[in-house]
């Protein structure tokens, strides 16, 4: 393929170092497939393409820029090890990558990193460390052990390497679907959305590139927006469903590429993030991680601005935790009123509680989960109130049900998503 333009070699990293890099990928990753989604382009309006990072063997990108790195250890490096701070797909990137190279991979996370990521991580013949109740706390123990043990230091993302790496992956979208429109990609420290952003700006110099953040961690954003420092900052912390790209401070070499080669960051909530996620799952039978559903929760909270263009979304990753998807997923069917969680008062007498599920099983609502209290002080003593989720197939199910409900005599309450009392049904 030829090249369309000459960035030059400005930049920390450059097109030819992406080039050098690409054989050691190669050699040891295949290339993930980019795949078309028919329903999620009719959902959206665009022509909607999926790169699938999540099927590398960790379950993401990260793997890619471990492979260069540690591909290229000094002597030294190989004899003492590696040490890497990460509480997720960096980590198994490195700890994968020192397996196959026969490396001593050490690495540091917070006490509290998900049972799921430890295991997998020493499963893949790491020595994992749990120090510090936050990143920050295992980061500086990381830099302790480091300077104790003489290991290499492997860095998630801002590193020439790790960048060049990364990179495999823009390279391989170019020979896949040069006619992109635009590519979305999320953006954590900024090792992705750089290498990536230097593979296809290079090879296809009209494609847009623009990088999704989560609200919460609008860092990169905020380091290139050029406030002063007389002027408020946004507030960058939080709990995210997207803690893959939860950084507070993006990287100096990636902030550079950044601000050269991507056209435009958008910020997504934690809601949209949510609802893509599902809508991965449910319409493509796909399983993302919040990070890798980013993209998706961009494109769909701005419809207008993609409609009619061929995008690509990188899906970085699909490590998940499995309760947190179950939650995610049962939270999804209540948002499409697939389930709903109803309060009806009985009077306190015999055959009241059958009459109430017969009420809902005759136009095929099914009772997932049923709650009958007598002992509420709020209410009159012959009173009795049940608390129930309902199943129903879609909205015009559940209006019958509520409509069979009033209708044999009950005032069903719908509770909202947090428990608490809400409005009539």
């Amino acid at each position: 393929m030829a090249i369309g333009q000459d960035i030059g070699c400005d930049l920390p990293v450059c097109f030819d170092d992406l080039l050098s890099a690409k054989p050691l990928v190669q050699a040891v990753m295949a290339p993930t497939p980019m795949l078309q989604s028919k329903a999620l382009s009719e959902v959206s309006g665009a022509e909607v393409w999926l790169k699938l990072e999540n099927l590398n063997t960790t379950g993401s990108f990260k793997e890619r820029g471990a492979c260069v790195k540690l591909s290229r250890l000094p002597d030294g490096a190989q004899k003492k090890g590696v040490i890497a701070c990460s509480a997720g797909n960096h980590a198994q990137g490195v700890a994968y990558h020192a397996q196959r190279l026969g490396l001593s991979a050490t690495i540091v996370m917070p006490e509290g990193t998900p049972f799921s990521k430890i295991n997998r991580t020493e499963a893949l013949g790491a020595d994992v460390r749990l120090i510090g109740q936050d990143f920050n706390a295992a980061a500086a123990a990381a830099q302790e052990i480091m300077e104790r043990e003489g290991r290499l230091f492997i860095p998630p993302f801002d590193d020439p390497d790790i960048i060049a790496g990364q990179g495999s992956c823009g390279l391989e979208i170019a020979e896949q679907m040069p006619d992109l429109d635009v590519l979305l990609v999320p953006i954590g420290g900024g090792g992705l959305i750089s290498g990536v952003a230097l593979a296809t700006k290079t090879l296809c110099p009209s494609l847009q590139i623009i990088g999704v953040q989560v609200d919460l961690f609008p860092s990169m954003l905020s380091a290139l927006s050029g406030r002063s420092d007389l002027e408020p900052r946004p507030v960058i912390g939080g709990q995210t469903l997207a803690e893959g790209i939860a950084v507070k401070y993006p990287g100096k070499l990636t902030k550079a590429m950044v601000e050269v080669l991507v056209d435009d960051i958008l910020l997504v909530g934690e809601d949209s993030i949510e609802q893509a996620l599902v809508e991965l799952l449910e319409q493509q039978k796909i399983v993302v991680e919040g990070a890798g559903a980013a993209p998706l929760a961009a494109l769909l909270s701005h419809p207008g601005r993609f409609r009619g263009k061929k995008v690509g979304l990188i899906l970085s990753g699909g490590n998940i935790d499995s309760r947190l998807l179950a939650t995610s997923l049962l939270r999804g069917l209540g948002r499409k009123d697939r389930l709903v969680n109803l309060r009806v008062s009985l009077e306190d007498r015999p055959g009241e509680l059958g009459r109430l599920t017969s009420a809902v099983g005759k136009v095929g609502g099914n009772i997932i989960e049923i709650y009958h209290d007598r002992m509420f002080y709020d209410v009159s003593v012959k009173i009795a109130e049940v608390d129930m989720v309902v199943e129903s197939r879609d909205q015009d199910h559940l209006a019958r049900i509520l409509s069979a409900l009033r209708f044999d005599g009950f005032a069903p309450r719908r509770l909202s998503a947090r428990g608490g009392d809400g409005r009539a049904a």
